[in-house]
């Protein structure tokens, strides 16, 4: 493993969340393979639709603020993968207060070197646990808790707030509460990354 290639493949996934949470969408879309794929809580599709669908979405004054831990990067020939921590962050309003959300999550990433360049080629969030809070302590956030409850624990609030804002969630991303997809989700993204003889 190079050390210039583990560095510009970090790089890579950062500038990507930079350009998302900067509204540099120009920039966010250049770290994307043409053929890449998104799947994440609001949207499924290429890399540069998801681009050009967070521009509509930041249009219409829905924003997130991503907190970024270190990523863990491993390169092998011409593909890498790359885990990212985040925490999203959504200023949003509830029945006329304002809070904040914060969802938890592991991005995993898929990369390939593409004409000297490394590109995005698939990103597939893992939700941990998400929570919301008032933005003004002391007051209090009305939440049905029946309509709550609906929703998988790893991603409920998420679910709750995006769907009130016209953004369908599906039932089935990947989640801590489903560990089995999550280690099958692990386990094929090793195997691309070095199918002959690379395990986690």
């Amino acid at each position: 493993m190079m050390t210039h290639d583990v560095t510009a493949v970090a790089q890579l996934v950062l500038h990507e969340r930079q350009g998302r949470d900067r509204e540099w969408w120009d920039a966010m879309r250049t770290c994307y393979a043409p053929d890449s794929l998104v799947r994440i809580s609001w949207f499924r599709g290429s890399g540069p639709e998801f681009v050009d669908r967070s521009e509509q979405m930041a249009g219409r004054g829905d924003r997130a603020v991503h907190r970024l831990g270190p990523p863990v990067v491993d390169v092998y020939g011409e593909r890498a993968i790359v885990e990212l921590p985040a925490t999203i962050e959504v200023s949003t309003e509830l029945d006329g207060v304002q809070a904040v959300l914060a969802s938890y999550t592991r991005l995993l990433y898929r990369a390939v070197r593409i004409e000297g360049e490394w590109k995005i080629t698939a990103l597939d969030p893992v939700y941990e646990r998400d929570s919301i809070s008032p933005v003004l302590p002391g007051a209090r956030i009305q939440v049905d808790s029946q309509e709550v409850e609906r929703y998988r624990a790893p991603y409920r609030f998420l679910a709750y707030v995006l769907e009130r804002r016209g953004y369908p969630i599906g039932d089935d991303l990947f989640g801590d509460d489903r560990p089995g997809e999550v280690a099958r989700l692990y386990e094929e993204a090793h195997r691309w990354l070095s199918p002959a003889d690379r395990t986690p």
